[in-house]
């Protein structure tokens, strides 16, 4: 059996490649980062895997695993580059699309414009059949029929179908059948059937979760291939596990029938990474914030796990408001999105405003100081201004920016039209977008019922450090994080996450009317499909973990709580532990309960997982005892003038070297602390100390 000693975590974003090598034998770390190729994703991965293996001195084939996250499916579905898609549904459905939920998500705007369908709708289709509500048969199945509506979608040349049927969550009869009908028709054409992406109840998300997966399938499938392909041509001979939305990661052969498991995945890698250092730090909440070049995320974090959600949204007209996107019915770490990043782009607005985002100069041709084409300021521009980043310094040296094209950029687009001076204007791009992530942060936490002022934040990514303690101090944290190589922190998480995959049936009914041979069978055949799932990569029956919850919701109400469900046989005595638990959650969010009130069970969900993997990287109880002092200074590199506002203006700033830190080192603000992926800045009144795990904990005074 191979050692897994080495473990190698890729993460590929919208600007930058990252890369982290592991050594769980001697807790050595390597880190790559480098430009995404967009036209060729791999090519990247490839380029940096080769660099990392010859820093580290190793061959390929040590590789026990490989670890990747990534965005290509949240990308095809935003963009629209994936298959051409015919739907199938039952008569008198096709159009459940685009009628939604009959409601607005701006009730006071007359001209938003409703996300257009995946799928036009010449190209969704009726078949004669009817499952009832209890998932009897109400009309079979007409297959001569059927064929005749399946001919007619590859005659228009459909490159993928889906399959959604009234009810088909109870009985998948119906459903069946059509994928085998197809599968005569077209042995070759991708299939996806709502009754085995989504096996839920609710017509909407059921249908657009399915069509979504479809329609990026062919994609990914191909992209995985193609990845694979690449690690073998370089000698890696270690299987390659793929990062899910819901923070665990899976085969390739499950992410290529599942591919919508994907939507989130490169995020999640990042919220996994926040996790686990609140673990091992013994933090019971914390708030990851991971700034890249493209966008920025927030994620509240409670008893070292990420909130976990049931719903999602992807291609939003409006980025911030809820209903303006295709909704997507997959487990989902809980985060915010903004566009807000190294790359986003400034200009001023129609009404004489500046504004930073959402769109960004991505890799290519990227900010104007990368030199690569871009003409247009962003969030890099004005931190290269502001003296927060070196121009010789950039991905460790090996990239040099041009501050002379930045100051031009800004001055032309930002600084001449408002009437200011540029560094004014860099100034204000800088706060401009830190505003607009402590607003997104602060929303997301109270929507949940958080008081994030009692929230650590968590920075990582490549522009994470240089903007965290100005949004920590706009939020009014009490502390903040920054790991060693924040900026590819998403790549470390990646290796931090276990094999784990989750599972949901319908069985709606009120809970004193619980048939609890029938839940039990329902648990029993997700965990067997878990089990056989897990056994495929190599985990063994007794190191399956397995936990169980269910949804439920007061008679009447149109939303769920999710609680647990205990281990053990489920019987008439469950009753009274499932409704304390519903209670207990219920109050926890509202406040209150409903007293005398019936309850119901609607969904019946299972995780099966592995345990979490070997890093064997120092923690903090490692050291042992209290971190002794020591000298700082060991670690300067000098000074350069940085920025910290109108009345400060430019401050000769201490920089120091990252790699040079020691636990025990103290520092007072303001500082800069550099290292090749990224750069951290702290202002004045604040100070930092190094613990064990050389993770610089800055505190703030607010």
């Amino acid at each position: 059996m191979k050692s897994d000693r080495y473990r190698l975590g890729v993460d590929i974003g919208g600007t930058f490649t990252d890369l982290v090598l592991v050594d769980a034998d001697e807790g050595s770390v390597y880190v790559e980062k480098l430009l995404t190729t967009p036209q060729d994703p791999a090519a990247a991965v490839a380029t940096g895997m080769e660099k990392l293996l010859g820093v580290a001195n190793i061959q390929a084939e040590v590789l026990h695993s490989v670890v990747h996250g990534t965005t290509l499916a949240t990308n095809a579905l935003i963009e629209r580059k994936g298959a051409k898609t015919g739907f199938v549904t039952t008569k008198g459905f096709r159009d459940v699309l685009e009628i939604g939920r009959e409601g607005r998500y701006d009730m006071y705007d007359l001209f938003i414009d409703a996300p257009p369908p995946l799928v036009p709708r010449h190209l969704r289709r009726e078949v004669l059949e009817r499952m009832a509500p209890d998932g009897s048969v109400a009309m079979a199945l007409d297959e001569n029929d059927a064929r005749e509506v399946l001919g007619q979608l590859l005659s228009e040349g459909v490159e993928a179908v889906a399959i959604c049927l009234l009810h088909a969550y109870l009985n998948p009869s119906h459903e069946k059948r059509l994928l085998e009908l197809v599968e005569e028709l077209a042995p070759s054409l991708p299939v996806s059937c709502s009754s085995q992406i989504v096996p839920e109840i609710r017509e909407l998300e059921r249908a657009s979760t399915t069509i979504a997966n479809v329609y990026v399938k062919p994609l990914v499938s191909d992209y995985l291939v193609e990845l694979e392909r690449r690690l073998l041509k370089l000698g890696a001979r270690a299987p390659l596990f793929v990062m899910l939305s819901s923070g665990g990661v899976a085969l390739p052969k499950m992410a290529r029938r599942v591919p919508i498991r994907l939507v989130e995945s490169g995020p999640a890698a990042g919220a996994i990474a926040a996790a686990s250092v609140a673990k091992e730090m013994k933090e019971p909440r914390m708030l990851s914030f991971d700034m890249g070049g493209t966008t920025a995320k927030a994620c509240v974090i409670d008893e070292g796990e990420p909130l976990v959600t049931q719903e999602f949204e992807v291609a939003r007209e409006d980025r911030f408001k809820k209903g303006s996107g295709l909704p997507i019915r997959v487990p989902v770490i809980e985060m915010i999105e903004i566009g807000a990043g190294g790359g986003s782009i400034a200009r001023i607005d129609r009404l004489g405003l500046l504004k930073v985002g959402p769109d960004s100069a991505s890799a290519d041709p990227g900010p104007v100081c990368y030199g690569r084409g871009g003409t247009e300021p962003t969030v890099t521009d004005a931190d290269l201004l502001l003296g927060y980043l070196d121009p010789e310094f950039f991905l460790g040296g090996r990239m040099a920016l041009d501050p002379k094209a930045s100051m031009r950029a800004v001055k032309e687009s930002i600084a001449d039209p408002l009437a200011m001076d540029w560094i004014e204007a860099a100034w204000g791009i800088h706060r401009v977008v830190n505003e607009n992530m402590a607003a997104a942060a602060r929303i997301h936490g109270i929507e949940r019922g958080k008081d994030l002022r009692s929230y650590p934040l968590f920075a990582f990514g490549g522009a994470g450090p240089v903007h965290a303690w100005e949004v920590a101090r706009i939020l009014g944290l009490p502390r903040l994080f920054v790991p060693v190589g924040a900026g590819a922190n998403s790549a470390f998480g990646l290796l931090s996450a276990p094999l784990k995959f989750d599972f949901v049936r319908t069985a709606p009914q009120g809970l004193k009317q619980t048939d609890w041979n029938l839940v039990t069978r329902l648990f029993s055949e997700m965990e067997d499909e878990g089990r056989t799932i897990l056994a495929d990569a190599g985990i063994t029956d007794d190191k399956v973990m397995i936990r169980r919850s269910v949804e439920m919701r007061y008679l009447g109400q149109g939303h769920e709580v999710e609680v647990p469900v205990p281990a053990g046989i489920l019987n008439k005595e469950s009753q009274e532990t499932l409704a304390s638990n519903f209670e207990a959650e219920y109050r926890r969010l509202y406040g209150r309960i409903a007293g005398g009130v019936s309850m119901e069970a609607l969904n019946w969900r299972l995780i099966a997982s592995g345990p979490p993997p070997r890093l064997g990287v120092m923690d903090s109880e490692a050291s042992g005892g209290s971190l002794k002092s020591v000298e700082a200074g060991l670690a300067l590199k000098g000074e350069r003038p940085a920025y910290f506002g109108d009345q400060a203006g430019f401050v000769d700033t201490p920089v120091y070297d990252r790699y040079q830190l020691e636990p025990g080192m103290t520092f007072e603000g303001p500082f800069i602390m550099e290292e090749t992926e990224s750069t951290l800045v702290v202002g004045s009144g604040s100070w930092a100390k190094v613990n064990a795990q050389k993770t610089l904990i800055v505190e703030l005074t607010n």
